[in-house]
């Protein structure tokens, strides 16, 4: 099975500060989430060019894709970046994880996401969308959904309501099984009517926290769970230190989490939907699928970043190997 991915491509850029006072003097409430624009760019870059960053190319679809593709399912990736050096490094660093990408340029700059790491490993974010908000309807064509199985799409993208619906029309045209990750509790707010039509018309695996799962349920876990199961084939709620909630049909599984050491939540559920899709991929049962789901979030909140770093694959595909092959 190959899956394509669908998402916002941002170009995260991981800085690890020894101090607040950058916090400060950048007049960001520390541990929050702001939307900044352009003209905001050359203070923040100014201000933290003397520290250490990472550049990974991220975004929810892409966190997923990349962790699928490192489990070694194959995959590609749809989205839209700048005509400059961030665009040619997001295109770079997916390719090198042997994605293939199809990125539309624009003249507006890559979009990209600051987190500022305090000592106290608080994050703060500062997220330019910048290109990645600007693929429309028109970008997409047949062609991009050719040889691929199953569609994912990140939860974020249901702001551009013509352009997730144009996709899931194309992706059920090409008969690709489809895949939503809700992605925020706020944006399930504001698009529930919205997600209320596509998910029962198009969509056949949904993944939600229980913070998703409620606003677009007003349920608990369980029942959230139910009732989401009602509108597709398999419905996932994530329930943190709980583990996860799965159902397909009338069948139920709960899956443990793995006891860890948790550093950074993010990318926790973009990597468990990399590793249940994994094993979807590959026709394991829902158990495996959850498991294998467990293992990558687990892995990914002991780092920094949505990704699980490149030391720790070898770890990582060993117990996914044992998972796989468990009577």
């Amino acid at each position: 099975m190959k899956i394509l991915g669908l998402g916002n491509a941002l170009v995260d850029v991981l800085v690890q500060l020894d101090n607040d006072k950058i916090i400060d003097r950048l007049n960001y409430p520390k541990g929050s989430m702001q939307l900044i624009e352009a003209e905001d760019i050359p203070k923040i870059t100014n201000t933290i060019e003397s520290f250490p960053a990472i550049l990974l190319s991220g975004g929810s679809a892409a966190n997923t894709i990349h962790g699928l593709s490192s489990l070694g399912t194959k995959c590609g990736f749809v989205g839209k970046v700048g005509k400059d050096e961030l665009g040619d490094f997001y295109s770079h660093d997916l390719e090198s994880a042997k994605v293939e990408t199809t990125l539309y340029r624009s003249e507006t700059v890559t979009g990209r996401a600051y987190t500022l790491i305090t000592p106290d490993t608080e994050r703060t974010f500062a997220t330019y969308l910048g290109a990645a908000v600007e693929l429309v309807p028109e970008d997409l064509k047949s062609v991009n959904f050719k040889d691929f199985d199953l569609l994912h799409i990140e939860g974020y993208l249901v702001q551009n309501t013509s352009l997730v619906e144009a996709s899931m029309k194309l992706a059920k045209e090409k008969k690709l099984t489809i895949s939503l990750d809700l992605a925020s509790f706020n944006v399930v707010e504001t698009y529930h009517d919205f997600l209320s039509t596509i998910i029962p018309d198009y969509v056949d695996i949904v993944f939600a926290n229980e913070e998703e799962a409620k606003a677009y349920t007003g349920k608990d876990p369980f029942d959230a769970l139910n009732l989401i199961a009602e509108q597709c084939s398999i419905a996932i709620v994530k329930t943190g230190k709980e583990g996860s909630l799965i159902q397909a049909g009338k069948k139920n599984v709960k899956i443990d989490a793995i006891p860890v050491n948790a550093l950074d939540t993010t990318g926790a559920g973009d990597q468990y939907a990399a590793g249940f899709l994994h094993g979807y991929a590959n026709k394991l049962d829902l158990n495996k699928c959850g498991t294998l789901g467990a293992l990558l979030a687990g892995t990914v909140i002991e780092n920094y970043g949505a990704r699980i770093p490149g030391k720790l694959w070898e770890k990582v595909l060993e117990e996914a190997d044992k998972i796989a092959q468990e009577e």
